[in-house]
């Protein structure tokens, strides 16, 4: 593979490390293509938290922009100058890779803006978005290079989670250009999620864009990426009725409770939601709609609660500060956990110490925690009066219907690559823009100089500013209409039979042609301006 000859030297890329990415496909027996992530390898030395100052830390920077900057000053004969600017994810989902990593590495909501200004100051990455949920954390760059973009990326990973690269290695998936934008598309649509069509991470996708457009941060790139997937994940919807009978991670949570509850009692059993947030109360939805008439709900404050209460006025529901968490636990049979804590609830003594569960429901006090980090500490799996289900243990509850599902995957297959197309003609279209300005501004030049010959020969005080006026629209008539026919084989607007390939084959020619430089140029302003910033 060409791409991965270009990262032997600072990734230690070998054939042998390519890691086939599991997906949603090999769940339902659905497998357009496999996807492939590699394993980067990035030296590193062990993470210390106590050591380094802020002086060691900027001489540390400086040195990185200092040996970026000497890299520019090479870069008319090195090769990842002369490559397009790439679109590229990286990240972890939830089928390669287990709870306890992805809550290291997830990025609160409130924190996406900073996320995306600390990814868009690294060298060589022009843009950036975060799609952080309990499932999956993954970043979208445009990356001016490809090789640089993904290591700068990585490198940055690994140092604010604490996390060695050795082992994120292990379970970091990349994708770049059409298979990158395909993954959004299927997230979008509930493809690559751990219920198929579910319409949770729908919204989310489109909350990266209201947070993105908020504070400023997606670039002209990222930004039109996610409002195609948005729109993808709707046609998804509506045209293949995906989402019908499919569940979110919180009804498959209630699925699987009752699942495990003895099949008698399992509508009598005393229910608790801790967290009136929107997993918790989809949660208390999906438990109103499968015939449960009572729930307690623990909760910071009352105002979520009464207004879930006020929504569903049939059903008993219970609200309790979260001071009183333990007494609740301790009246409850199935506890639901769904809150933002960036810490456990529920620790092994906390448990211990509640008392038994009648025999009526097993025994056995249940806890479905489908946050991200978890509510309920590991240890709390050690006990025999209790059983734990975190986000990773709800498998079970998607295997109904794969037949369905696979031929609705399959219709939706068709309309992603459709949008998959739309969105790459709409960014190929997007590489003659250099070329028109740089032609028009090479043309503009060559008449300026021109007419200060002409003035020259004639004289000024020959010359009056009516003649000085019609000498100009002449030269502005001549040029506009010798630019109109190459403008025009520019543009690609569907006004014409012309292809976009044609097109681009008459921006190569014109930038061989008029020596324009256009796509190196660019990037090399690019990366030089941001060399210079980080230098200062």
């Amino acid at each position: 593979m060409a791409a991965a000859s270009g990262l032997a030297a600072s990734f230690a890329v070998t054939k042998a490390e390519l890691l086939v990415r599991s997906s949603s496909w090999a769940k339902f027996g659905v497998g357009p293509r496999p996807r492939v992530g590699f394993r980067v390898r990035i030296q590193r030395g062990p993470r210390c938290e106590a050591a380094g100052t802020d002086l060691e830390e900027k001489i540390t920077a400086r040195a990185s922009s200092v040996s970026a900057l000497e890299q520019f000053k090479v870069s008319g004969t090195d090769r990842y100058m002369k490559e397009r600017s790439s679109i590229a994810v990286i990240g972890l989902s939830v089928h390669t890779t287990p709870v306890e990593m992805r809550e290291k590495l997830a990025v609160p909501e409130a924190q996406w803006p900073r996320t995306i200004g600390e990814l868009c100051n690294l060298n060589h990455i022009e843009e950036a978005a975060v799609l952080s949920t309990c499932n999956r954390m993954e970043i979208y760059v445009v990356a001016l290079s490809w090789h640089r973009g993904i290591r700068e990326v990585t490198e940055w990973m690994a140092k604010t989670s604490g996390i060695p690269v050795s082992e994120l290695r292990e379970h970091l998936f990349m994708l770049r250009d059409s298979d990158a934008i395909r993954h959004l598309f299927e997230v979008s649509a509930g493809l690559d999620s751990l219920v198929l069509g579910e319409g949770q991470i729908l919204a989310q996708v489109k909350q990266v864009v209201r947070v993105g457009q908020g504070s400023g941060g997606l670039g002209k790139n990222i930004d039109r990426l996610f409002k195609d997937a948005i729109t993808a994940g709707k046609l998804v919807r509506s045209e293949t009725n995906i989402s019908s009978g499919a569940v979110s991670v919180s009804s498959a949570a209630v699925e699987l409770a009752l699942m495990k509850l003895p099949h008698t009692h399992s509508l009598f059993a005393r229910m608790l939601v801790i967290g009136a947030g929107k997993m918790g109360k989809l949660v208390i939805k999906h438990l109103v709609a499968k015939g449960c008439r009572k729930v307690v709900v623990v909760n910071r404050s009352t105002e979520k609660v009464d207004a879930i209460r006020e929504e569903l006025k049939d059903v008993e529901i219970i609200y309790k500060p979260l001071d009183d968490m333990l007494s609740s636990a301790s009246e409850a049979d199935v506890i639901f956990t769904s809150t933002a804590s960036e810490t456990p609830l529920f620790f092994k003594e906390n448990v211990e110490s509640l008392p038994p569960v009648g025999e009526a429901v097993g025994g056995v006090r249940f806890f479905l925690d489908i946050s991200v980090p978890r509510n309920v500490g590991s240890c709390v799996s050690e006990l025999k009066s209790a059983r734990v289900f975190n986000v990773d243990d709800l498998k079970e509850v998607v295997e109904a219907n794969k037949e369905d599902r696979q031929r609705k995957a399959m219709e939706a297959q068709a309309i992603i690559s459709k949008e998959l197309k739309r969105f790459e003609a709409w960014r190929d279209s997007l590489e003659t823009v250099p070329t028109i300005k740089k032609l028009r501004s090479y043309a503009d030049r060559i008449k300026v100089a021109e007419l200060e010959k002409c003035y020259q020969k004639i004289g000024d005080e020959a010359l009056t500013k009516k003649m000085k006026r019609a000498i100009e629209d002449l030269s502005n008539g001549i040029l506009n209409k010798l630019l109109h026919g190459p403008l025009q084989h520019l543009r690609c607007d569907g006004s014409d039979s012309r292809t976009l390939d044609e097109t681009l084959e008459n921006m190569h020619a014109l930038n061989r042609m008029f020596s324009l430089g256009t796509d190196k140029s660019i990037i090399e302003q690019k990366i030089k301006a941001k060399v210079e910033k980080a230098q200062n």
